[in-house]
């Protein structure tokens, strides 16, 4: 699937406009005069319709989301990079600031302002892990009464659930949306155009709240004022040349998030990324008909995962476990869904001779 940053600066005209709802089966209209009658009722005295309590259910849903945007917004931000815009989540109160690394980029320092509005603070890059798309920034100065995000439990993310997505869309700070989890456990590729860190990422949530230019590295909030992941993907069809494919996003979850953030602000690295490697440099290699057909390794140490298991440069990996190898983004898609230590076979050809070995499987 291809896919799209969440960052651009846009400048953008909101227009407000009304709506006429259709109306929905058992709701009437009345027009002059009257009431609400069926065949053989009293016009002059309408029935009490089990209808009735469909707007307090309403009213409730309503007030459910207005309270989550209370709580959470305030820990919302927009970071202002020099070539881009995008969104944050206050991480602690200590000033620490959790976003995408391709909203940072190759930048430092950054503007950064609460969703909700007040004073623009300055902040530092402290470090970034491309390889998640994950980076944590500090502010310079931090406000009095900053207040940091409740990070929710990815185990209990499930389909179905309601979740809002907060962030700064096309610069417009402080915007809501709301959709649906719409699946667990999604491995996305991103590419590396316009800036992109060409990560690949496992376990992501798929929602249907809408993920714009500037969503990313924001926020992904159920109905209990959690965040449970960071809009990062919005999905794009080929077919439309590569516009956006609406209600397709994807966010990472928030237990990655609290991996690579607690490690970051602890050493100013990631040092137990827990993704699996192969320990290789490899390229994707076509076939006669110009199509892929494996990945060539170009490189692979010999107290590496792959050197250790007699893989060599020049051999051309087909097969990883249970999953055919096409293309280098293949491998990495395959690679994502294991874990360093796990024992794989992968299958090789040497020499137009195919073979296949056990690897122990490295760390990233």
């Amino acid at each position: 699937m291809d896919v799209s940053r969440g960052h651009a600066r846009i400048r953008a005209r909101v227009r407000t406009r009304r709506v006429l709802l259709p109306l929905t089966a058992g709701a009437c209209a009345v027009a002059l005069a009257g009431g609400c009658s069926s065949s053989g009722g009293d016009a002059s005295t309408p029935k009490r319709s089990t209808q009735a309590a469909a707007p307090l259910v309403s009213n409730e849903l309503q007030d459910d989301y207005q309270a989550v945007i209370r709580n959470v917004l305030p820990s919302v931000v927009q970071i202002d990079a020099s070539n881009s815009l995008g969104s944050g989540v206050v991480y602690d109160t200590q000033g620490h600031i959790v976003t995408n690394a391709h909203v940072v980029g190759q930048e430092k320092t950054f503007k950064v302002a609460a969703a909700t509005g007040g004073q623009t603070v300055t902040a530092r890059l402290v470090s970034s892990y491309p390889e998640q798309d994950l980076a944590v920034l500090k502010l310079d100065s931090v406000p009095q009464g900053l207040k940091a995000a409740k990070f929710g439990d990815s185990a209990a993310v499930d389909m179905g659930q309601i979740v809002l997505a907060m962030g700064s869309p096309l610069g417009l700070s402080g915007s809501v949306t709301q959709g649906i989890v719409s699946a667990t456990g999604r491995t996305v590729s991103e590419g590396q155009d316009g800036g992109g860190t060409g990560a690949t990422i496992a376990n992501m949530v798929q929602t249907s709240a809408a993920i714009n230019p500037g969503n990313s590295g924001g926020a992904l909030v159920n109905l209990d004022s959690e965040v449970i992941g960071i809009p990062t993907l919005a999905a794009t069809n080929p077919e439309l040349g590569g516009g956006s494919a609406p209600g397709i996003g994807f966010a990472i979850p928030a237990s990655m998030v609290r991996t690579v953030a607690d490690q970051i602000i602890r050493t100013g690295k990631v040092t137990d990324s827990g993704r699996a490697a192969l320990d290789i440099t490899g390229r994707t290699v076509l076939d006669a008909n110009y199509d892929p057909a494996g990945v060539a390794v170009v490189e692979a140490p010999a107290d590496g995962a792959a050197g250790k298991a007699g893989l060599k440069p020049g051999d051309i990996i087909v097969r990883l476990g249970d999953t055919d190898i096409t293309t280098i983004t293949s491998l990495s898609e395959a690679l994502a869904g294991m874990k360093p230590g796990d024992k794989v076979t992968v299958e090789y050809v040497r020499g137009g001779t195919t073979h296949k070995t056990e690897v122990t499987l490295g760390e990233i």
